[in-house]
């Protein structure tokens, strides 16, 4: 009996035993359970928060180069845009020379109908009095065989005049038909044998270097070299994060070619300071004169010209430094000698004097002369100055048409200065009149007393204007600076601001023996 509640109790144990195993198995699977769901949960929110990121960063990327592909795309319609410009004035340009030759062709047209209509009216008017003078003659029956005869013959010469006056008149028109073709095919063969490149003008010279030492000793101590080769040769050097390189930035070609060899030097050399560097651009402005009546004796050479005057020869040097609306003025001129000489020889005319002529036609333009004349008359006055032979001297005054043309020669000139400034791509008049701008700055600033040296640089936008210590004191540059402003503002016309600096600085200069 004992035995049996022995069991049953060890029963009852066993089964409570199993149920508070039950719950407590359950208690804490349900404590894992919420840790898992918790650790879930926060796995779920960073790998949502490290997505979020990741669709930022994406979106981030895809604007970026929508917007690099935008301004790509801008960039390519804005220099589709300045072609279609320049295509429409080259256009608008051939449109009116066609017009204005229409006109011409016209007036002409008009003018020889009215010479026709005039002989055939007075043609007719001959017509009726032979008819009238042939039947008076009939009605005589007392003339002599020796009368009739004779008034028979005057008759055939009225008659013959009048059929030799009908052939030259056709003669004439036929003649006038065949010039303008000849004419035409003249020029078609000038611009084929003389075809050159189009001209580009620019205005920045890059400088190599090898490293950034050479670079830290041009711009020298808190950038007094560079400060120095500024004012000693008007050119802005611009030291920026370009890897091996300095921009030299000018409007003016020699200025530019003067600070370029003059760097050069200082780097070769290895000597770079204020004083070295007046020295070293001192030297290269010398060569650079050299160079400049070199290039003038090889173009003369180059054409076959011969005899000219020295100073020509340097002024023809210097059109290599200077352009015309954007077309360097020595290939143009080249190219207009050229020009002459073969439409000079196709008329017969001396192709020697029509290269001539076309080669000095815009010396004036490299005049250092500051006469108000055009270019054309104060070319034909330097010519005139150097000996040169009249029609010489009349070719180059009248190309623009600003006197009368007394040569042969002259419209040949003036053709050919048309031809090769007609050319698409030869002439840019924006950057002409930029330069024009720049340079009357400059002038300006020079017409003070006291002003040694004025430079346009940075496109225009600032004046550096360099003093005389002795001449100008310190209240004087300040006034002078507001006072170049002034007038600036009110006789120039430019974009955006000026700024006007007037340096003064004294040096004192004594020398050991």
């Amino acid at each position: 009996m004992n035995l049996i509640w022995l069991l049953v109790g060890i029963s009852i144990g066993a089964i409570v035993g199993i149920a508070i195993y039950i719950v407590v198995y359950r208690i804490v699977l349900k404590g894992r359970k919420e840790q898992i769901i918790e650790k879930a949960e926060l796995e779920a929110e960073n790998i949502k928060k490290e997505r979020i990121l990741q669709a930022k960063e994406k979106y981030l990327q895809l604007k970026s180069e929508h917007e690099k592909q935008v301004a790509e795309k801008n960039s390519q319609i804005k220099e589709i845009e300045i072609r279609l410009k320049q295509k429409e004035n080259t256009l608008n340009q051939q449109n009116d020379n066609v017009q204005k030759k229409l006109r011409d062709l016209d007036n002409t047209k008009a003018s020889l109908n009215a010479q026709k209509e005039k002989l055939e009216k007075k043609a007719e008017e001959y017509e009726q009095l032979s008819q009238e003078a042939n039947r008076q003659i009939e009605s005589i029956a007392g003339l002599s065989a020796a009368e009739a005869r004779n008034i028979l013959m005057e008759n055939m010469k009225a008659e013959a005049r009048s059929e030799a006056q009908a052939y030259i008149n056709n003669v004439m028109d036929e003649a006038r038909l065949n010039a303008n073709k000849e004419a035409k095919r003249i020029v078609i063969n000038t611009i084929q044998r003389t075809a050159t490149e189009t001209a580009i003008e620019n205005a920045v010279t890059t400088f190599p270097i090898e490293n950034d030492e050479i670079k830290g000793r041009i711009i020298g101590r808190e950038g007094r070299n560079i400060r120095a080769l500024e004012a000693a040769t008007g050119v802005e050097i611009v030291v920026d994060d370009t890897p091996d390189a300095i921009f030299l930035s000018a409007f003016d070609p020699v200025r530019r070619e003067v600070a370029r060899l003059a760097l050069h030097q200082l780097v070769i050399d290895g000597r770079i300071h204020p004083a070295r560097i007046e020295e070293i651009v001192a030297k290269v402005s010398r060569q650079l004169e050299e160079e400049i009546l070199e290039t003038g004796k090889r173009t003369c050479i180059d054409l076959g010209i011969h005899g000219m005057s020295m100073e020509l020869v340097k002024l023809i040097g210097r059109m290599k430094y200077r352009s015309s609306y954007g077309q360097n003025l020595l290939q143009h001129s080249r190219e207009v000698a050229n020009i002459c000489a073969i439409m000079a020889s196709e008329l017969g005319l001396n192709p020697k004097i029509a290269k001539r002529a076309g080669l000095l036609h815009d010396i004036g333009k490299v005049s250092d002369n500051e006469d108000e004349l055009p270019h054309a008359l104060l070319g034909m006055k330097i010519a005139e100055q150097y000996k040169e032979k009249p029609e010489i001297c009349n070719a180059i005054g009248a190309h623009h048409e600003e006197i009368e043309m007394t040569s042969i020669i002259s419209p040949l000139v003036m053709v050919g200065d048309a031809i090769s400034g007609a050319r698409p791509g030869a002439r840019r008049e924006v950057i002409e009149s930029y330069i024009k701008r720049l340079k009357g700055m400059e002038e300006l600033a020079a017409s003070y007393h006291g002003v040694t040296k004025s430079y346009a640089i940075q496109a225009g936008r600032e004046l550096r204007v360099i003093v005389g210590a002795e001449e100008v004191s310190d209240e004087q540059a300040a006034a002078m600076s507001s006072d170049i402003a002034r007038k600036i503002q009110n006789e120039m016309t430019y974009p955006g601001q000026v700024k006007i600096t007037v340096i003064r600085e004294t040096r004192s200069v004594a020398y050991a023996k």
